[in-house]
C-alpha cells in the first residue's frame, strides 16, 4: 500500500457517501442504479438538497453548485464523494471552492471527464490523492456491475489495492518507471495550463484520455503541453481511451495515438497505449491519482502493469 493511502482511509461498510454534481445536471432516474449499487456496497449514500437542480445544461448555476459542493467538501462525516458526471461546468465554480475543511480531513472525490480539474487542483494546491473513475452515470444496474470498472473502483475504495494489466498499442514503448500518478482528460489539463490547478508533471506517471475531438486539437493539445514543460521529465506516459476521433474533410494525416507518440519522440521514458481508462464505458479502470504507482512496458509482452 503506497504511503500517500495513509491520508485517507479505505471505506468500510456502514460509511456515508454523497453524490455531487459539479457540471452537467442528471435526473432521479439516472442516478438509480448508482445508488443502488453502492448500497448494495454496504454504504449510506447521500443525494443532497439541490442534487437534481438545472440550470441550461448545467447542475444550477455556479453558486447553486459551488454551495452544494462546499457542503460536503466540509461535511466530516462523508468518506467519498462521487461527481455525478462530466460534460462542462467545474471549472466555473473551482475558484469559488475552500479546501480547508477537506484538507484538514481529506475524502476520496471520484470523477473523471472534466472532474480532472478537481483532481488536478487538489493535487496541484494540497497534495492529496483523488480517483480517476467511472461516475455514477455510467453505473450499470446490481444486476449487472461486475464490470471492470466498477470492480477495480470498489476494490481501491474498500481495499486500497490497485493492478490493471492490459494490452498495448504498437506505439508503446517498453520500459519501466516508478512516480505519483497524475492527469486525467487531455482537454482539461490542457484548459488548465497557466492557471493555478496546473499539475506538476516532473518526475510523474502522466495520464491521459479524450472523447470527441478533432485529430488537429489533439495536435494543439499535445504541443501545447509539450512547450508548457509538462511532457519533460515525466517518470512515464500512460495513454488511455482516445475515443470517438474526427477528421476534417482534408484529412491531419496522423492517427489520435500517432500524434501523441510524435509529441514525445524526443523523450525516453516508457510510454503504454491501449489503457482501459477514460470514456470507455465498462472498461473504464479506476486508477488512483496522487499517490505512487509502478508501471511496466513491454512490447514483447504486450502488458502494461499498473500496482499500489
Amino acid at each position: 500500500m503506497a504511503v500517500e493511502m495513509e491520508k485517507i482511509a479505505c471505506l468500510k461498510q456502514g460509511d456515508r457517501v454523497a453524490l455531487a454534481a459539479t457540471a452537467r445536471f442528471v435526473t432521479p432516474a439516472e442516478m438509480a442504479p448508482a445508488v443502488a449499487v453502492l448500497e448494495s456496497w454496504g454504504l449510506q449514500v447521500q443525494q443532497p438538497e439541490g442534487l437534481y437542480a438545472v440550470d441550461g445544461q448545467l447542475a444550477g448555476s455556479d453558486d447553486h453548485r459551488a454551495a452544494l459542493m462546499q457542503r460536503l467538501l466540509d461535511d466530516p462525516d462523508i468518506k467519498a464523494m462521487f461527481c455525478v458526471r462530466g460534460g462542462y461546468g467545474t471549472v466555473r465554480i473551482i475558484d469559488r471552492l475552500d479546501f480547508t475543511a477537506f484538507a484538514r480531513q481529506p475524502k476520496w472525490i471520484v470523477g473523471y471527464s472534466d472532474v480532472t480539474v478537481l483532481h488536478s487542483h487538489i493535487h496541484s494546491q494540497l497534495g492529496l490523492p483523488t480517483l480517476h473513475g467511472t461516475m455514477p452515470i455510467n453505473f450499470p444496474p446490481p444486476a449487472e456491475a461486475a464490470v471492470p470498472s466498477l470492480e477495480s473502483l470498489k476494490e481501491w475504495l474498500f481495499e486500497g489495492r490497485c493492478h490493471m494489466e492490459f494490452e498495448t498499442g504498437a506505439l508503446s514503448r517498453e520500459g519501466e518507471a516508478e512516480g505519483v500518478a497524475v492527469g486525467g482528460n487531455l482537454s482539461i489539463l490542457y484548459s488548465l495550463c497557466g492557471s493555478a490547478s496546473q499539475v506538476d508533471t516532473r518526475g510523474k506517471i502522466l495520464i491521459i484520455e479524450d472523447l470527441d475531438e478533432y485529430l488537429y486539437h489533439i495536435d494543439r493539445m499535445m504541443q501545447n503541453l509539450k512547450r508548457c514543460g509538462m511532457l519533460e521529465g515525466l517518470a512515464g506516459l500512460v495513454v488511455g481511451g482516445l475515443t470517438e476521433m474526427h477528421d476534417n474533410t482534408v484529412p491531419f494525416g496522423r492517427t489520435a495515438e500517432e500524434i501523441v507518440a510524435e509529441a514525445v519522440a524526443d523523450y525516453d521514458y516508457p510510454v503504454a497505449f491501449g489503457a482501459p481508462v477514460g470514456h470507455l464505458g465498462n472498461l473504464n479502470h479506476a486508477i488512483p491519482l496522487g499517490v505512487k504507482m509502478r508501471m511496466k512496458v513491454s512490447n514483447s509482452k504486450k502488458s502494461c502493469i499498473f500496482a499500489s
